[in-house]
């Protein structure tokens, strides 16, 4: 069945010692050039895809120096849509300044942050930097792209700070959906379904989620009536694993309303 991606990596990062061992890739799947990442699409059946500059080694000119390239894969095909990397630190202000400017470009339809390569959602320096950041969301109906996983900067009790701050009038993507177990039980038990009930534009995807999550989020879906068009699916290739996501989230939506949603229309509507 032919699926809509709304979270995938281009770029291919140097090996890297991470966690004190020799130097590595362990993203094998990484693309470094637009046939690659096509012929990849057309393998799996991907329709279409939200592209995004791969990350990981910490070195954020890396990640920012493949953000002309995510615009290209836009421009080349129209099933891609980019992501741009952008950082609210202020020694990463002069590359996110340069990252906006291309935040017109026809098929950019997408901010990432993730705190992993440094920052806070609420360190009071990060503030300047995350409201130049949502305005450009706001002004340019950009989705803001977040990871999220548990603990430290990236914990959803952070992330979740954003939601409540800009969510109003900005789209928040929560990547992972909290990305483990204290996340999951968090945003299911009622966080997830309390910002969709006050209001805001909050969206996620079940990328990395423990077994047990998407079916629990399908069941609350089911139960509350609502958050079913708030719901994506998600490969994080390189570093997820396409057949496997798709497998687990299929097996939690079934094949009705739901898993059209899931695998299609809200895609369609959010970054279409």
């Amino acid at each position: 069945m032919p699926v809509n991606d709304a979270h995938r990596h281009l770029g291919v990062l140097p090996a890297y010692p991470f966690y004190g061992g020799p130097a590595v890739h362990p993203d094998l799947g990484a693309r470094a050039t637009l046939d690659e990442l096509i012929a990849d699409l057309d393998a799996e059946g991907t329709e279409r895809a939200l592209v995004i500059p791969n990350y990981g080694v910490p070195d954020p000119e890396i990640a920012f120096s493949f953000n002309e390239l995510c615009v290209e894969a836009a421009q080349r095909d129209d099933r891609i849509r980019a992501g741009l990397w952008v950082s609210p630190l202020e020694r990463d202000a002069e590359r996110t300044a340069k990252a906006l400017s291309l935040a017109t470009e026809p098929g950019v339809r997408a901010l990432k942050l993730s705190f992993l390569l440094g920052g806070r959602p609420t360190d009071p320096a990060c503030r300047p930097g995350l409201d130049r950041i949502f305005a450009a969301a706001r002004d340019h109906d950009l989705v803001v792209h977040v990871h999220t996983s548990p603990g430290a900067a990236s914990d959803i009790d952070e992330v979740g700070t954003l939601v409540e701050h800009y969510g109003d009038d900005v789209k928040v993507h929560l990547v992972h959906f909290g990305g483990g177990m204290s996340g999951h039980i968090k945003l299911v038990g009622s966080r997830f379904f309390d910002w969709i009930a006050a209001g805001k534009q909050v969206y996620t995807d079940l990328s990395w989620a423990i077994g047990f999550a998407p079916r629990w989020l399908a069941a609350e879906v089911d139960r509350r009536g609502i958050g079913g068009d708030r719901i994506l699916f998600a490969s994080d290739e390189p570093w997820g694993d396409q057949a496997g996501e798709y497998a687990r989230l299929a097996a939690a939506a079934g094949d009705g309303e739901l898993a059209d949603l899931v695998f299609r229309g809200t895609f369609d509507k959010l970054y279409g």
